[in-house]
């Protein structure tokens, strides 16, 4: 029976612990954490046959968002879920969220789905460095069992129908408002995937928005050059600096647009940007390479955080700035940034309600009339 639900939702935040220190700036913290949306959304369950839900997968028409824990079940974890679906033991539901093309994308149930794809495909997990495959028997299951070291095509056709017939409950969600938006699938993964460590902001939406944008992300993150701004070498293993790169880039085409919360900005940026074109992904690579080339022949290394941590809020407008006016950068642009750092309007904005509307596009426009004009 289907339904419509009105979702609440809130977001948590994890310690900053990482590679990258970002300024713990009590407006950045709330926009994180405290920020409830609502949601119109239509849920519904859905009973797909195993060989319904793989044939989806060979037609990737079912969306498994790439991320980096990856497949992480043991052999023996996902023949016991085959061996479960023989014996008719019930299964907890896979979650999918309908996507604007009405793909499924997998937002709950990766490991389950992936098990059952391995087994019917016949070779358990990814290929190795050799391209080579393990096969996939069924272990860690009664040694008296029919179905034990079994590959699928050594099934009886019996036990395959049995098999392939077997039914996974899908609980199905589809935003229906807003419409201009489906930043909706951002909270459900973050709240839905919450065992072990759980993700945070850019973690989140490099699953949910995986793309051309996020691939471009990504490759910019490990420029030489950007990790000499920021000081680290290594890529912060929880995607800080990818969401830096992504702040600048969605300010720098939408201030103008720019409404709070700035995760939810930051969403619908990549969501509407999911896979542009050739034109665009060239032209934002040069032109933060450039930018990043800029700031390093005039100010140096770390110029944004030359002794502490990071703040978020002075990186996006000094960054844009310099993103804006890199045909013209004047001979005493140290002694501007001097300048600017010590003006009391940029500093309020830069310290407090950091991610209010007009905040936001004071602290862009101050920045740039005391840098370049």
């Amino acid at each position: 029976m289907e339904s419509v639900y009105t979702l609440i939702v809130t977001q948590e935040i994890t310690p900053d612990d990482q590679n990258l220190q970002l300024e713990n700036i009590e407006s950045e913290i709330k926009d994180q954490d405290d920020t409830p949306l609502e949601y119109d959304i239509h849920v519904f369950p859905a009973d797909y046959t195993l060989e319904v839900i793989y044939q989806k997968w060979i037609n990737e028409e079912v969306v498994i968002p790439p991320f980096q824990r990856g497949y992480v079940w043991t052999i023996t974890q996902a023949s016991r879920l085959v061996e479960s679906f023989l014996m008719g033991l019930p299964i907890p539901p896979i979650f999918f969220y309908i996507q604007s093309d009405q793909k499924y994308l997998v937002i709950d149930g990766r490991q389950r789905l992936e098990s059952i794809f391995y087994f019917l495909d016949g070779h358990f997990g990814e290929p190795d460095a050799s391209g080579k495959q393990r096969v996939f028997r069924l272990e860690g299951i009664n040694e008296k069992s029919r179905w034990y070291k079994k590959t699928f095509e050594e099934f009886d056709e019996s036990d395959k129908r049995k098999l392939k017939n077997s039914v996974l409950r899908a609980i199905v969600i589809k935003q229906l408002h807003p419409s201009e938006d489906d930043t909706s699938v951002y909270h459900i993964f973050e709240r839905l995937n919450t065992g072990g460590t759980s993700l945070i902001d850019q973690e989140v939406r490099n699953c949910v928005y995986a793309g051309k944008l996020n691939a471009l992300l990504l490759e910019l993150n490990k420029d030489s050059e950007w990790r000499k701004i920021l000081g680290k070498p290594k890529t912060d293993s929880r995607q800080k600096d990818v969401q830096l790169i992504l702040r600048y880039m969605s300010l720098f085409h939408n201030s103008s647009e720019y409404k709070k919360p700035m995760k939810d900005f930051l969403s619908q940026f990549m969501s509407k940007n999911k896979n542009p074109g050739d034109d665009f992904i060239k032209t934002e690579r040069t032109r933060f390479k450039n930018t990043c080339r800029l700031l390093l022949e005039t100010l140096g290394e770390r110029p944004f955080n030359p002794k502490g941590p990071l703040n978020a809020s002075v990186f996006d407008s000094i960054f844009i700035a310099f993103a804006k006016n890199l045909n013209h950068c004047p001979d005493d642009i140290k002694s501007r940034l001097t300048k600017l750092r010590s003006d009391p309007t940029f500093q309020k904005s830069a310290g407090a309600a950091t991610t209010d509307t007009d905040v936001v596009r004071q602290r862009l426009k101050i920045a740039e009339e005391i840098l370049f004009r």
